[in-house]
């Protein structure tokens, strides 16, 4: 496989825009893009996307791209993998431009979930666990992230307190982002006091419902500096799977898929945990951060917990994790989340994240998930 780059990026910042349709979002996403970048030409356009479908009737997402970035006649396609559709669309359009196929692949990701109330929201999500053995009985992703969390709390005996300062620390990040949904300071006790959603998990524990699009440009090695004076580098990519019902998974705590994606990106890349300068993490509840931080290697099993009440993993330590707010306060428009979170560590590397930033980082890391650790993306990058 040839060499593959991120040249250019680009966001809007996470909201319930009302205002704006899917069309709306990617235009300014890649307006933006284009002016980080001395050459748009892109051959191929990867959408990651999860509830156009479900919730508005909207399918052939690669040719809406197309008419909002002006590149009509440019094919492309729409890659679903749940929440982690964002990731996935991204080791799409690496892959393209690594094979050789292309030189220049946009990958967008683009959700539109604020519309409908969230009930309707709630219900489509919950179409990426089980249909026949889990939704058809009504049950939530809340309240599956519910159990999976009581289960953790009783077998590594963490106190919901110390749970809470989780998003504590990711709103304090995220009220530095500009892109961020969520900008207000908040305490552990806000967390503790607020409306419990599934027992034990609260409002706090939770990302919130929000629209959004983001954008990369991926370019081969030659002509990768051409257009860019930063490019950085895609070094390893790695996907994973679990069971899609909870109740055949042989151990709730061990999120398999993350597990085998961090492995193959790990390999790919040469590199190991203790490489990760700076990283971008699934943390749409409480209890996925901390799966996700120990399937990744960066703690061992049942540990995440108590380091992150001891200050790690925070800025300034190795991996400094989440530094956008992460899913719990820069905002979670699913089917875009992959995308921003490996543009915002395309921007750590590069020095010009607009929040807070990593001290000089030279490896950084994008792990993406859809369901509960269902399908995941480990993404790579090297400055």
């Amino acid at each position: 496989m040839a060499r593959a780059y991120i040249v250019g990026v680009g966001m809007t910042k996470i909201d319930r825009h009302y205002d704006k349709g899917y069309h709306d979002l990617v235009y300014s996403a890649i307006r933006m893009l284009e002016k980080d970048v001395k050459m748009f030409s892109p051959e191929a356009i990867v959408v990651g996307n999860m509830m156009s479908s479900s919730l508005y009737q909207q399918d052939s997402l690669a040719a809406l791209v197309a008419d909002a970035a002006g590149l009509r006649g440019v094919g492309g396609m729409k890659v679903e993998a749940a929440c982690g559709s964002g990731g996935h669309a991204v080791a799409v359009g690496y892959s393209l431009v690594a094979s050789g196929l292309y030189n220049q692949v946009l990958v967008v990701g683009v959700e539109k979930m604020s519309d409908y109330p969230t009930a309707t929201v709630t219900s489509a999500l919950a179409q990426a666990a089980d249909a026949e053995h889990e939704y058809i009985y009504g049950i939530s992703f809340p309240a599956l992230n519910a159990l999976v969390m009581r289960l953790y709390m009783n077998r590594y005996e963490a106190r919901r307190e110390d749970l809470a300062i989780w998003p504590v620390r990711m709103h304090e990040y995220g009220s530095k982002n500009p892109f961020a949904q969520l900008r207000n300071m908040i305490t552990v006790e806000d967390v503790i006091n607020s409306p419990t959603i599934a027992d034990p998990i609260k409002l706090m524990d939770s990302a919130p419902i929000g629209d959004g699009a983001a954008a990369i440009l991926i370019a081969s090695e030659d002509i990768a500096r051409k257009i860019s004076d930063t490019p950085i580098e895609i070094a390893g990519v790695g996907l994973g799977s679990d069971a899609l019902d909870l109740s055949s998974r042989e151990d709730l705590l061990y999120p398999l898929s993350v597990v085998r994606a961090a492995e193959k990106a790990y390999k790919m890349a040469g590199v190991e945990p203790k490489d990760i300068d700076v990283a971008e993490i699934h943390d749409a509840f409480t209890i996925t951060a901390l799966l996700s931080i120990e399937g990744l290697g960066f703690t061992r099993p049942g540990e995440s917990w108590k380091m992150i009440r001891d200050g790690r993993f925070s800025v300034g330590d190795k991996p400094s994790i989440n530094l956008s707010g992460g899913l719990k306060a820069r905002g979670h428009p699913v089917g875009a989340t992959g995308v921003y979170q490996v543009a915002e560590i395309a921007m750590q590397l590069r020095g010009d994240f607009p929040g807070v930033r990593a001290p000089s980082p030279l490896i950084g890391l994008a792990m993406n998930t859809g369901g509960v650790a269902t399908l995941t993306s480990v993404i790579i990058l090297r400055r």
